[in-house]
């Protein structure tokens, strides 16, 4: 039986642990209420995308979202990094998975697209949990129309993302900013990559990035401007646009998330990402993703609680503190 905490505010929040323990009941992300179970307005819908045909390597992000709910078991009610208490300030459901076509990766982005539709009829923000990074495109586009302007985009990765194509394909995980791009969907004066490192193709990657509009911050920035002077660059070039976070897990060190498909050396800590994120606190944030957790290569759920700790600091940056 699930025993819901309901604080003063009437919102539905986590299980209640000293009740029903951890390792016990559903596995909804932090043990949360399904979206079934709520029936008035939901401020923020926690959804899954498990698909990931369109991997250029290692397969198996498609159990991302099982295996990162699995993994947040013991995120607690109270924040003390943002000084929250994002499910009791906010109510955050469960909203399951989207289901999309495996063998198809034009009908699942038009599935996760419609998916998203729907559930931002409903929520006010979504954060998706995936899945391959082709998922941002649908997902950007469903905002798109939603707010009918463009879209500054933070996207924390170790990679560009923004190729053209691979095998003649031009919707793979390696794509999707170029294609959300070349659509006007992003924001070309003020979206950002962050933690880019390892090797590129050739210097055109570089070039043609910057065409498509965002400044990057490498790894390596973190060396000489600090956490510090990241976050102020973030907050100079974004001032008050509306924001999108997507945040590919390989933006950290594989020590710090061996469990994704394209790993890289030389990448931030799980601390430092945190930090870096807390740091957002201010920006008009649209929504989130987070991706490329494959659990077949993870150890001792190293790279889910990563993912699920930057989920419950995502949700923390949406809540006033007191």
């Amino acid at each position: 039986m699930q025993i819901p905490r309901i604080n003063s505010l009437g919102k539905i929040g986590q299980v209640d642990a000293t009740q029903v323990p951890r390792f016990a009941g559903f596995g909804t992300f932090a043990r949360l209420p399904q979206a079934s179970e709520v029936t008035g307005d939901v401020d923020v819908a926690i959804v899954g995308v498990p698909f990931d045909a369109g991997v250029s390597f290692r397969p198996g992000a498609r159990f991302g979202p099982a295996h990162i709910r699995e993994s947040s078991r013991l995120l607690r009610p109270f924040n003390p990094g943002q000084n929250v208490s994002p499910f009791a300030q906010l109510q955050v459901v469960d909203a399951g998975d989207i289901a999309v076509n495996p063998f198809s990766i034009e009908e699942a982005v038009a599935g996760i697209y419609s998916g998203a539709r729907e559930l931002l009829e409903r929520a006010g923000k979504l954060l998706t949990i995936g899945g391959d990074h082709t998922i941002a495109l649908p997902l950007l586009r469903s905002l798109h129309d939603k707010i009918k302007e463009p879209i500054t985009v933070l996207h924390f990765d170790a990679h560009l993302d923004t190729w053209d194509t691979y095998f003649g394909a031009n919707l793979t995980h390696g794509t999707p900013f170029r294609r959300a791009s070349e659509e006007g969907i992003i924001d070309k004066e003020s979206s950002m990559h962050l933690g880019i490192r390892g090797p590129l193709y050739s210097t055109s990657d570089l070039s043609e990035d910057s065409v498509l509009g965002f400044q990057i911050v490498t790894s390596d920035h973190l060396d000489s401007e600090g956490s510090s002077g990241i976050i102020q660059r973030i907050h100079s070039r974004v001032g008050n646009k509306p924001v999108y976070i997507s945040l590919d897990i390989d933006v950290l060190d594989p020590a710090f998330a061996p469990g994704t498909g394209t790993p890289e050396a030389g990448g931030w800590s799980s601390r430092e990402l945190l930090r870096i994120l807390r740091g957002l606190r201010g920006l008009d944030i649209l929504g989130f993703d987070v991706v490329e957790v494959a659990p077949a290569y993870d150890n001792a759920q190293i790279t889910g609680v990563a993912a699920s700790h930057v989920i419950y600091d995502m949700l923390s940056l949406l809540c006033p503190q007191s």
